[in-house]
């Protein structure tokens, strides 16, 4: 076997591997330490959604105006991002989408938390 083999070999478990491993989804805050507000969100990756937010704040772009403010006013060290809760992944195919189950989920969160006007940035819930 030449090292082309072998790089191709390792290339394509590297490939199976990336592609059987588990995506983290859960529910989110970015906490802003500053001011002590609170943003909570869902996302079916967590690792991709805090890779997404940092690029949005880089790019001045985050869909909520005040958050966005407040990163630039207090910068990134003011910050932190945490998993408040994790979505297991199911054994078995069938039952309700993983969005919907991470939707149930966050309501849950917003309503211990209350992440709303002076506490956070979420929208609050409409009556």
């Amino acid at each position: 076997m030449t090292s082309g083999d072998d790089s191709r070999a390792a290339r394509s478990e590297r490939k199976r591997a990336y592609k059987e491993a588990e995506v983290p989804m859960g529910i989110y805050a970015i906490r802003c330490h500053a001011n002590g507000k609170l943003f909570v969100g869902h996302a079916l990756n967590l690792t991709a959604m805090f890779n997404r937010i940092r690029f949005e704040f880089a790019q001045r772009m985050h869909r909520v105006p005040e958050l966005q403010a407040d990163w630039e006013r207090h910068g990134e060290a003011a910050f932190s991002f945490e998993v408040l809760d994790r979505l297991k992944p199911r054994e078995e195919p069938g039952g309700p989408p993983p969005v919907e189950e991470l939707k149930v989920l966050e309501e849950m969160w917003l309503e211990r938390l209350k992440p709303y006007g002076d506490a956070g940035y979420n929208m609050p819930p409409r009556s």
